[in-house]
């Protein structure tokens, strides 16, 4: 089957009550400033905050669905600036 340049309808048919959960537990990600699929991608994760980063190793982040370049840029130095590394 061919695929085609459409991106899956799934992707942004997300419900009310799943907007709220993710409301919920992603505070800490918008107040960083981190793009919405990311934010998404760490709650997913279970990583609520800056500091359940250092559970994961830095290839499992860029692994998340939704994380994009710049979302994990920006932690990486929110992560530094609290003197917080990733797993090894």
């Amino acid at each position: 089957m061919a695929k085609s340049g459409a991106k899956s309808s799934e992707n942004f048919n997300i419900s009310q009550t799943e907007l709220d959960r993710y409301e919920s537990l992603d505070r800490e990600w918008r107040e960083y400033k981190i793009a919405a699929p990311a934010r998404r991608a760490l709650v997913d994760a279970k990583l609520y905050k800056v500091s359940d980063l250092r559970k994961i190793s830095l290839s499992e982040l860029e692994d998340l669905h939704g994380m994009g370049k710049s979302a994990v840029a920006r932690l990486k130095v929110l992560m530094h600036a609290k003197k917080i590394k990733f797993r090894s």
